[in-house]
């Protein structure tokens, strides 16, 4: 599923092609993915507005319209943007095509259909009920560490909490704590308060890093985790060898001699 830096992008995406032309046609090809409205009512909202913005919070991507209201893109594991004018361009899983005054359309392919759409009239309340913590690139430093007081869970688990932090997803996890050399099952209230200083620091440098290079894999270091998400692999500097497990739910990769874990 994308995270963070992989909604920054289509953020940008969306932005660049998208912004200030009015809506003058809805084609509905799927509706599945539409989670509060039919394919009439989705097209009625959406037909004669215009996105004046987008805003991004976490994995999700609202887009701003001229109303006051908003549109949740949220992608799912296989959802993306096609901006295109020739039919032809048009792409194979297209759910849905927003036609602008301009000839060109923006439409949402989605393969496996697990992405959702979702029309919004009031954004705060959304965010409330959802709930959704704050951004993972905006949040404070002070209001991280606070985060953390008291917490029982695993380390892995509190970054994956959404309503903690919001665009932290497995990978990105996993990448964190490998370079702030915590074990991924540590548990948070268990850490010392310098090591929660340096997994702040550390969130914050990856994840700006994969923005900055709109979460192109290829440009990332060779000494970043994804080199050895490998199990049985020797780890970094030759230490131990890297492991897999169940944290937090997902599949977690960690190498337990060069990460520290910290536990009551």
């Amino acid at each position: 599923m994308p995270e963070l830096p992989e909604v920054n992008t289509f953020q940008r995406y969306f932005d660049e092609t998208s912004l200030q032309q009015k809506i003058v046609e809805v084609e509905v090809s799927d509706e599945k993915i539409l989670r509060n409205l039919s394919g009439p009512a989705f097209r009625d909202r959406l037909i004669n507005r215009t996105f004046t913005g987008s805003y991004r919070r976490g994995k999700y991507l609202f887009g701003e319209l001229d109303n006051g209201h908003h549109l949740l893109l949220h992608f799912g594991m296989t959802g993306d943007l096609n901006y295109y004018q020739a039919p032809e361009d048009r792409t194979r899983f297209e759910r849905f095509a927003f036609h602008f005054n301009n000839g060109f359309r923006l439409g949402f392919d989605d393969p496996r259909k697990f992405a959702r759409i979702v029309y919004i009239e009031d954004l705060p309340a959304y965010i409330d009920e959802v709930p959704l913590g704050e951004d993972a690139l905006r949040i404070s430093e002070a209001d991280f560490l606070a985060k953390m007081i008291g917490r029982k869970t695993s380390l892995k688990g509190f970054l994956l909490n959404q309503g903690h932090l919001a665009g932290v997803g497995n990978l990105y996890a996993d990448e964190i704590c490998f370079q702030a050399r915590v074990h991924p099952g540590s548990v948070v209230d268990a850490i010392p308060d310098e090591v929660r200083v340096r997994l702040f620091q550390k969130m914050q440098e990856i994840l700006q890093y994969a923005v900055d290079r709109q979460a192109y894999y290829k440009e990332y270091p060779e000494d970043w985790l994804w080199q050895w998400r490998e199990e049985g692999r020797p780890g970094p500097d030759g230490i131990g060898v890297m492991e897999r497990a169940t944290i937090g739910g997902r599949t977690t990769y960690f190498c337990a001699d060069y990460q520290v874990f910290y536990g009551h």
